[in-house]
């Protein structure tokens, strides 16, 4: 197969058409290779517009929803990046290649080891792998400039959003399938936050929410 070529239909036919038009995260998506974030049994299918299953039964995203998380969170060079979900590892390695440092939770320890290893074969090095609960956020690294949350919540944690800094955005998808939301919500003072949809999708669950899903009524 010609990962290359596969590499450039990726980015013209399904990611540029999603309105990421940011030519440094383009380059990046030629730069960061996916291929290598997927089991060797799925590398041809790294470039398809759809959620790949992981080893541990959760899901890679597709690539131009992690193009537009990256993209639409507007990260820069200098900024403290927490992760939650850390999956295969790519999005993270994106983030990390745009970002200053990048700590990222993920709940499954088996699965961590194998995006551990996928993002030493990729040279990431301005990371912390973290094993626990993501929902909580990490306090002790706390305040952050860019908070990404890979999966889907019922509605936004609140102790993501207290761990934002001034100026601080988060990427979160909110709601119930079959339509969901992700949208962006910026800290503007210690006490008020901005949102902005960027687009409808529809990604799995975060695990372990227990805390935070609302009650059900049935009728």
């Amino acid at each position: 197969m010609n990962f290359e070529q596969a590499r450039f239909n990726m980015v013209e036919q399904q990611i540029r058409p999603w309105d990421v038009l940011d030519t440094s995260i383009l380059d990046l998506l030629f730069h960061v290779k996916r291929e290598d974030f997927v089991g060797t049994e799925k590398r041809a299918l790294a470039f398809i517009d759809t959620q790949l299953p992981l080893e541990n039964g959760s899901t890679m995203l597709e690539p131009k929803v992690e193009a537009r998380f990256v993209q639409d969170l507007q990260v820069k060079a200098s900024d403290k990046v927490l992760e939650i979900g850390t999956g295969s590892g790519y999005l993270t390695a994106l983030l990390a290649a745009v970002g200053q440092h990048v700590y990222s939770i993920e709940i499954d320890g088996q699965q961590l080891e194998r995006a551990a290893a996928n993002l030493k074969t990729a040279g990431i090095k301005n990371i912390t792998l973290l094993q626990g609960n993501g929902i909580e956020g990490h306090a002790a690294q706390a305040p952050y400039d860019v908070i990404c949350v890979g999966g889907s919540v019922p509605v936004v944690p609140d102790a993501l959003k207290a761990q934002l800094a001034i100026g601080g955005r988060m990427m979160v998808t909110v709601g119930d399938a079959p339509v969901m939301i992700a949208k962006v919500i910026t800290r503007v003072s210690e006490t008020a936050y901005q949102e902005s949809v960027s687009f409808d999708t529809n990604i799995a669950r975060l695990q372990q929410l227990d805390a935070i899903e609302p009650s059900r009524f049935n009728f």
